[in-house]
């Protein structure tokens, strides 16, 4: 009985530790958005900023945290996939394509970009068509009324 309530403890820290970084990740990427988009409005330039920094911030942190640094794990999860996680997810996307490739697993890597890439914007449009026929109905509703 205490094995199993510890477990669940253990699983309860685990969340509270990835929403903590997360809502640290989330606030941050606002605010650098904020400041970015005042700036400039033509590129998306806020987006890749965010998905660079994301990049070489997660890939830096894991690398030091797996062979270097000897720290908690409840607080390396807070900090790769809460933080950084919630910041942008573009920077687990490029860690788990390196890793593939490290391993050699070029043909399941180029898949992943690819499938990644064109499924984020068949997704997109998908999202935005259902949105746009919700909403289409919706107004024919209420001109009917």
């Amino acid at each position: 009985m205490r094995s199993g309530f510890r477990k669940m403890v253990n699983q309860l820290i685990r969340y509270c530790s990835i929403g903590a970084g997360g809502f640290g990740g989330a606030v941050c990427r606002y605010y650098l958005s904020i400041i970015i988009t005042s700036r400039y409005d033509q590129f998306p330039l806020e987006t890749l900023a965010v998905n660079l920094l994301g990049s070489f911030a997660l890939g830096f942190f894991i690398t030091l945290t797996i062979s270097h640094w000897d720290i908690n794990p409840n607080l390396r999860l807070a900090i790769a996939t809460g933080f950084w996680g919630s910041f942008t997810t573009y920077s687990t996307f490029a860690v788990g394509t390196v890793g593939l490739l490290n391993a050699g697993h070029y043909i399941i890597a180029v898949t992943y970009v690819l499938s990644s890439f064109i499924g984020s914007f068949v997704f997109t449009f998908t999202g935005i068509y259902w949105a746009e026929c919700i909403e289409r109905k919706t107004e024919r509703m209420v001109d009917a009324d």
